[in-house]
């Protein structure tokens, strides 16, 4: 994976980056993560530029977020058949709508790097809800921002042992996704026992 990974760039340079981070906020499978600490590490040695690598990585991230958006906003009942048929895809879904409701910016701001697996679900919910556009498109920035610094940048400083450091922050990320997940579910059993106990 990791050879396959390093041709890719290699042959496509930036482009292949741009498009990795760009269809990674659309739902579509990408190492994107990998991808950066792939390219971070290539910048590293000389064979690519610091600045290019995190510029596409950049515009890729915003402009699949934006588009994630627009996608809400235009056709944000149709979500739900998206999920049809997928337990896992229902749940990210429902937790993208808690995320958006209770924290707003901030909740779009967390899911583009700290819990990225909510990420493009959080940004059509954001579309859907009607989430201010200027509100959206800051929080995303600046959370773009530090996804992509975090992954370039640990390429480019662990360039000899960018798969090891790809591993450990794959598996730090979802367990942070998990327990945000085991919070919020212990939250709505919470609330749910109350309101039980309240009507009896």
């Amino acid at each position: 994976m990791t050879e396959y990974l390093f041709g890719l760039v290699t042959d496509y340079g930036v482009w292949v980056i741009f498009a990795s981070t760009f269809l990674s906020c659309l739902l579509v499978p990408m190492p994107s993560s990998l991808m950066m600490l792939a390219s971070g590490a290539m910048a590293a040695v000389g064979d690519m530029v610091l600045w290019q690598v995190a510029a596409s990585a950049f515009a890729g991230a915003v402009l699949g977020d934006q588009s994630g958006y627009q996608i809400g906003r235009r056709a944000g009942a149709g979500l739900h058949r998206l999920t049809k048929g997928s337990h896992s895809r229902q749940q990210l879904l429902e937790r993208a709508h808690t995320t958006v409701d209770k924290h707003g910016g901030i909740g779009v701001f967390l899911s583009t790097w700290l819990f990225a697996p909510l990420g493009p679900w959080v940004n059509m919910v954001a579309g859907a809800t009607r989430l201010s556009w200027p509100r959206f498109t800051l929080w995303d920035t600046l959370g773009e921002t530090i996804w992509v610094t975090i992954y370039v940048g640990l390429g480019f400083a662990f360039s000899t042992s960018f798969s090891a450091v790809g591993e450990i922050l794959s598996n730090a990320i979802g367990f942070v996704t998990s327990l945000a997940a085991a919070i919020a579910l212990g939250a709505w059993l919470l609330h749910r026992a109350k309101r039980a106990k309240k009507h009896t």
